[in-house]
């Protein structure tokens, strides 16, 4: 039986987005390994019948002792394992993983889920990841992107060129029963949803500022954030704007569906994405959205039809959508919903997505790409 190993920084990474292809790669009986942090949660893909390698590494850290370190735990897998094909998610894995699996000559497949902040806010390992994620996906037998635009990055810094294998395809997709259409609220209230990590590149502080004006002046429009807290200053922000009245914190939750579908939109403020599976899933449940114009975003609506798009790190701008968005009839916010759920079926069910890796998959164990 063939192996495939999949590496990735987080249980959570897998299992909201892609637990559905784990499952369809054991059922094509391919032995599945998953190399990840330790964690209760793992037992959820061991119970499948996946093997768990419990794997350390700080997904925000940038201590190089620790990277170099995550390196060779991968060269020790590697070996071990002997896969036919290594499966790559996120920045830490893509990068150590990528030159740990060109050391030990094994086929990759790398999924770009998004730049990250090293890229987004330009920070000064800016070049070091460049340098590192070119060694890294010299060999890859595929590079899969989500959206054109980080493909366009990813040539332009050099990381790939334009002979290399990539693919693009429409984020990790939706499940579509899961995630089911639901009519716009009949409450008359007004409710603008944040749903992601908690931090800057999410775009939370211009949300929270929107909320802190548009709330003062109509008592109808309500905001909330759901997420865990990834960044720690924004912990006593969100404390301080909850008890003043001016939104609902609801914290990491597992009931995302019913709170979409308890919602007027979805607001996701990102200065980048991969491409925003948030936005598909509020886009699935039939509610119209409003993110920036910018690379993964922006993919997801088409403006004035299921949403609407503001400047990335634009508080005005944001306020000015929010607002139209407000003002618009009740028949038009469910006519946007609706659009949103066919878009959603068009473009973003997560098996058009499951069918085209294990495809890849297929083809490069067996040497057909």
């Amino acid at each position: 039986m063939k192996k495939v190993l999949i590496l990735a920084n987080h249980f959570i990474t897998i299992y909201a987005f892609r637990r559905e292809l784990v499952k369809e790669l054991l059922e094509q009986k391919y032995v599945v390994y998953i190399a990840l942090p330790k964690s209760d949660e793992n037992k959820y893909f061991k119970d499948i019948g996946c093997e768990i390698i419990e794997t350390p590494l700080d997904r925000r850290g940038t201590n190089p002792i620790a990277d170099i370190k995550l390196l060779f735990q991968y060269i020790s897998v590697i070996k071990d394992i002997k896969p036919d094909l290594v499966l790559t998610y996120t920045i830490k894995p893509n990068t150590y993983g990528g030159i740990a699996a060109r050391i030990c000559k094994v086929k990759t497949l790398h999924t770009v889920t998004g730049l990250g902040s090293v890229y987004i806010q330009d920070m000064w390992q800016k070049n070091i990841a460049i340098i590192l994620n070119k060694i890294a996906f010299k060999n890859a037998s595929k590079v899969v992107f989500l959206n054109e635009d980080n493909k366009a990055f990813y040539k332009e810094a050099g990381i790939i060129s334009s002979f290399d294998n990539t693919l693009i395809v429409p984020g990790s997709g939706v499940n579509l029963k899961n995630f089911q259409y639901v009519e716009q609220p009949a409450d008359q209230n007004i409710i603008f949803t944040f749903v992601g990590r908690v931090l800057k590149d999410k775009g939370i502080e211009e949300f929270l500022s929107v909320a802190k004006e548009v709330s003062k002046k109509n008592s109808r429009v309500k905001f909330q954030v759901v997420g865990f807290v990834d960044e720690e200053k924004y912990i006593e922000l969100l404390r301080k704007y909850e008890n003043e009245g001016i939104i609902k914190y609801l914290g990491k939750r597992n009931d995302i569906p019913d709170i979409m579908a308890k919602s007027s939109c979805i607001v996701l403020p990102s200065y980048g994405e991969g491409r925003g599976t948030v936005l598909q899933e509020g886009a699935a449940i039939g509610r119209p959205l409003i993110t920036c114009n910018t690379y993964g975003c922006k993919d997801n609506v088409d403006e004035g039809y299921n949403g609407y798009l503001c400047n990335v790190a634009d508080t005005q701008s944001l306020k000015n959508a929010i607002e139209k968005f407000i003002l618009l009839p009740s028949e038009e916010k469910e006519l946007m919903g609706k659009r949103s759920r066919e878009k959603a079926e068009r473009e973003f069910d997560r098996k058009i997505v499951i069918e085209t890796y294990i495809s890849e998959v297929k083809k490069i164990i067996e040497g057909k790409d």
